[in-house]
């Protein structure tokens, strides 16, 4: 198995073709393959190749390393721009990007994610948009912008919102990984294969069906957590303000819930009450395509947010894990705030609609 010749051995991301697979492997071990604009560049051309591509049935995604598939994008380049001035370099990155994350979920062959390991924010980008999505018993699937001073974006808002009950506005805010079974349960995910079978399963695809790999290799995933907790996040989180979402959780005398709400006091009260309100107007979308767009104009409004940096500072570089979110409390972000993070900007928009 070698790249192609238009992905060199040290490229970002690496192509190779198994068969009637092409196959995209994420190679940024060391930095868990967080994304980069030439990645995002690298992988969007290899699609539209293998779409006109007759010989290429399904197109497989994969990590290498053995930590997981993507943590996200490079969220340190996005620190290092915005300290230089270059918050538009950062902006271009995400216009790319979330357009990706549209062009995999309307990819009109089989797409095919191994979410192995961790796998979390534009990870989930490039996977959880995809039709055929493994879990392995290894996979920790997050968006945890808030902790960074950030919003859930390449299409999570849209993925959130459609899990069952307040199951998506509880990871949203919280930043919480979920493992395999609480993946499936919701819908970030299709079917769960032991992380020894997926050399087989993935080499399966290169002559079959994806779908005729899944039956033979899948199986039942573990048990998750959050079906026995949907009583209490469901009440909780279904209220209209993050302020009354905290107060319920520390009301309800679960253990888990007080938990919840130390959990989400800690992270960025701007990122917090911009990810409620896009939670909230990502179910009255239409389309991903219309949540994309939405996702779009927040995050370029975050980018002159002084808690992103700072949040990514605390979180990547420093490693304090001390942000010192401004403002500081949730009562001192006003709904004015809130609603100029989903105004137009001169950013322009991704051209989806």
């Amino acid at each position: 198995m070698h790249a192609t010749p238009d992905a060199p051995d040290d490229s970002p991301v690496l192509l190779r073709r198994e068969g009637h697979a092409g196959h995209l492997v994420l190679n940024r071990p060391r930095a868990i393959n967080a994304l980069n604009h030439t990645m995002v560049r690298i992988m969007a051309d290899a699609l539209d190749a293998w779409e006109r591509d007759d010989s290429v049935a399904a197109v497989v995604l994969t990590g290498a390393g053995e930590r997981g598939l993507c943590a996200g994008g490079d969220i340190r380049s996005i620190h290092d721009d915005v300290r230089a001035g270059r918050a538009a370099a950062s902006a271009a990155f995400w216009h790319d990007e979330y357009r990706l994350n549209a062009r995999i979920a309307r990819f009109p062959k089989p797409y095919v994610a191994v979410m192995d390991g961790i796998v979390m924010g534009g990870g989930v980008g490039v996977s959880a948009h995809g039709s055929v999505r493994v879990v392995t018993e290894r996979s920790r699937v997050a968006m945890p912008e808030t902790g960074i001073g950030f919003v859930p974006d390449v299409g999570g808002t849209y993925l959130l919102t459609r899990t069952p009950g307040e199951l998506g506005t509880h990871l949203a805010l919280t930043g919480t990984a979920v493992g395999a079974g609480d993946a499936l349960l919701c819908g970030l995910a299709d079917h769960f294969v032991p992380s020894e079978r997926l050399r087989e399963f993935t080499a399966a695809i290169a002559g079959t069906e994806p779908s005729e790999a899944v039956r033979q290799y899948a199986a039942d995933a573990p048990a998750g957590e959050l079906a026995g907790h949907r009583e209490w996040i469901d009440h909780c989180y279904a209220a209209d303000s993050v302020e009354e979402i905290v107060d319920r959780l520390h009301a309800c005398g679960d253990r888990h819930a007080k938990e919840a709400a130390e959990t989400i006091l800690a992270k960025s009260p701007t990122s917090l009450k911009v990810t409620l309100a896009a939670l909230r107007r990502a179910r009255e979308l239409p389309s991903l395509e219309a949540v994309l767009e939405q996702e779009y104009r927040v995050s370029c409004a975050v980018l002159a947010s002084p808690d992103l940096p700072e949040g990514i500072r605390a979180q990547v570089v420093d490693k304090d894990r001390r942000p010192r979110w401004s403002p500081a409390e949730l009562a001192g972000v006003t709904e004015a705030d809130v609603a100029r993070c989903f105004e137009a900007t001169g950013s322009g928009s991704l051209g989806l609609l």
